[in-house]
This record gives C-alpha cells, sequence and structure tokens, in this order.
C-alpha cells in the first residue's frame, strides 16, 4: 500500500530503501536541475577527470527547464521534462552516489538496473504542473552553464515538493506496473 513520506536532501541509503512504487513523497531542503545538455557537459567533465559542479552524493537531480521567474517568485513555471533524454548519462551518476532523479516518463532498464545496483529511486512529477510545482521552489541561483538558459544547473531550495517513486530500488517499475493493470482490463 502506499505511503506519504516526507524526506529531507541529502539522501541517504536508509532514505531511499524505505520508498515503494507509489509512495507519495514531499522532498525538502537542496535539490539541482540539469536537462540533457547539463547531464552530456557534467559526464564530459567526469571523463576528463574533473569535478562536477555539485557533489552529486546523497542529491536529487531535477530534469527541468524552468521558465523566468515573475516578480515575488523564486523561480518561473517548472515542469518536468521527459527523462529517457538522460538514460545515456544517469547511470553514470548514480554509481557516483546521486539518490534520486525527478521527471515525467519511463527510464531506461540500465537506469533501473543502476538504481537496484547503487540505490537510487527515480520520482515523477506531474507533466503539466509546472506553475504549481513552482510554489514549492523557494530559492533558485543557476550555479554551471549559465550559458544553457533554461538548462543551466541551478541549485534549488524546496518546501514539500511533491513526487511519486515510479522506481525504486527494488526494481519496481510504477509505469510497467500501471500498464500491466490496464491491459488486465
Amino acid at each position: 500500500m502506499a505511503e506519504e513520506i516526507r524526506l529531507t536532501t541529502p539522501l541517504t541509503d536508509e532514505d531511499v530503501e524505505k520508498l515503494k512504487v507509489g509512495d507519495t513523497v514531499f522532498i525538502s531542503g537542496v535539490i539541482y536541475t540539469g536537462r540533457d545538455a547539463a547531464h552530456m557537459r557534467m559526464v564530459a567533465a567526469l571523463d576528463k577527470g574533473e569535478d562536477l559542479p555539485f557533489d552529486v552524493k546523497g542529491q536529487v537531480i531535477y530534469f527541468v527547464g524552468p521558465a523566468p521567474a515573475k516578480p515575488g517568485w523564486a523561480i518561473g513555471s517548472a515542469g518536468p521534462t521527459t527523462s529517457y533524454r538522460m538514460d545515456a548519462f544517469s547511470p553514470r551518476l548514480i554509481e557516483l552516489g546521486l539518490k534520486g532523479m525527478i521527471g515525467k516518463g519511463g527510464r531506461a532498464q540500465e537506469v533501473i538496473d543502476a538504481c537496484v545496483k547503487y540505490k537510487c529511486v527515480y520520482f515523477g512529477a506531474v507533466g503539466g504542473a509546472g506553475a504549481l510545482l513552482a510554489k514549492s521552489i523557494k530559492k533558485a541561483e543557476v550555479i554551471a552553464y549559465e550559458d544553457l538558459g533554461p538548462e543551466a544547473v541551478r541549485r534549488l531550495e524546496v518546501e514539500d515538493f511533491p513526487v511519486i517513486v515510479v522506481n525504486d530500488v527494488y526494481g519496481n517499475d510504477l509505469e510497467k506496473e500501471g500498464k500491466e493493470q490496464y491491459a488486465a482490463k
């Protein structure tokens, strides 16, 4: 049975081990943003032996390219982007200690396998609810790759950021389970 859980970043193995697919999670603390262009640069930096813009150990990356902030807001509309575009890069970051990813859509088997092996969780955020999600973001600052505009890496301070566990550390896949349940009807 799905639970409602509150977590504060950075996350530990124990934090992600208690999560199961379908759980609703409210994340508070710091999360980082990054889409495909930023992920490509981060993996290229690793290939060159360079440091990443932030230490990924225990962290959560949100796949988002936010809109500009309105006056009085920390950030503009901040809805999730399709996650499969990060599939080629995610296992490398997961191996380095990344504990969570937030996006929309399913993930490749290689990503799910890395989540099991290194204890990482993939969370889904509701697409089309970017303005609502932005209300949970209290502060946003670009920390790397500013030339990428909306795809720059940002450090976000969030409070009760709502997500659902799509892939847990046990290899369960909410997307797959949902399709199977629908087909059975």
